[in-house]
C-alpha cells in the first residue's frame, strides 16, 4: 500500500501516475474474437501472459510491453484449441509467445490510441488499438489498480494465418477480420 498519488491530469485528461505499473494476469483478459460459419462469434484468450505500462511524465512518452504463451490460447473447446495451436495457426511449437511493443500513445479526445508492433510467427506488423484509461481504484487491502481497455480489428493474413475452409452457402468457416480485446487491470511496481 502507498500513499504516492495514483492519478493526474495532464492536459485537461486523467492519467496514471508516472511511473512502471504491471499488468496483472487474474484480472486482465487479452482475447481475440473471429466469425464461425460467418455467423457467430468465437472467443479465445490467453491464460497465461505478462507485461508492463511504463507512464512517462508526458503520457504520450509512455510504453506498453505485453507477452503471450502462445501455447495457452484457449476458447472452452479443447479440438478447437489444439487447432488453434497447431502450424495452421499459431504453430506454438515453433512460435512459442506472442508480443506487443508499442511505438506511440496519441490522445484522440477523451480516449487514446496506442500504436505498435504485434508479433505472431515471427511475422511484426504494426498495429493502432483503440484505448481508454478507465481510472485507479483501490482495492480492499489498500492496493492501486489501474483499469484500461483496448480494442483493434485485425486482419489474420497479415500474420499468415491463412488456414480456412469454403462453404457451400458462400464464405469461409472462420473469419478473415479478428478482433482483438483488452481488459487489463496494473498494479505500480514496488
Amino acid at each position: 500500500m502507498s500513499d504516492q498519488p495514483t492519478t493526474r491530469t495532464v492536459e485537461g485528461r486523467l492519467v496514471p501516475a508516472e511511473g512502471t505499473w504491471m499488468i496483472d494476469p487474474t484480472h486482465t483478459t487479452i482475447a481475440a474474437v473471429a466469425r464461425h460459419l460467418m455467423v457467430t462469434k468465437v472467443r479465445g484468450h490467453f491464460a497465461s501472459f505478462s507485461g508492463t505500462i511504463n507512464v512517462a511524465e508526458n503520457p504520450k512518452d509512455s510504453t506498453v510491453e505485453i507477452t503471450m504463451d502462445a501455447a495457452s490460447i484457449t476458447t472452452g473447446t479443447e479440438d478447437r484449441d489444439n487447432h488453434l495451436r497447431s502450424a495452421d495457426f499459431l504453430d506454438v511449437e515453433s512460435y512459442p509467445t506472442l508480443t506487443f511493443r508499442s511505438t506511440s500513445v496519441e490522445a484522440e479526445g477523451d480516449k487514446w490510441r496506442l500504436t505498435g508492433d504485434l508479433t505472431i510467427r515471427d511475422i511484426t506488423k504494426s498495429i493502432a488499438l483503440d484505448l481508454t484509461f478507465l481510472g485507479v481504484a483501490n482495492d480492499p487491502w489498500g492496493n492501486a489498480k489501474a483499469a484500461f481497455e483496448a480494442t483493434a480489428q485485425l486482419e489474420r493474413q497479415e500474420w499468415d494465418l491463412t488456414w480456412n475452409v469454403p462453404l457451400n452457402q458462400g464464405g469461409v468457416l472462420v473469419s478473415d477480420k479478428f478482433k482483438i480485446e483488452i481488459e487489463a487491470q496494473a498494479t505500480p511496481q514496488q
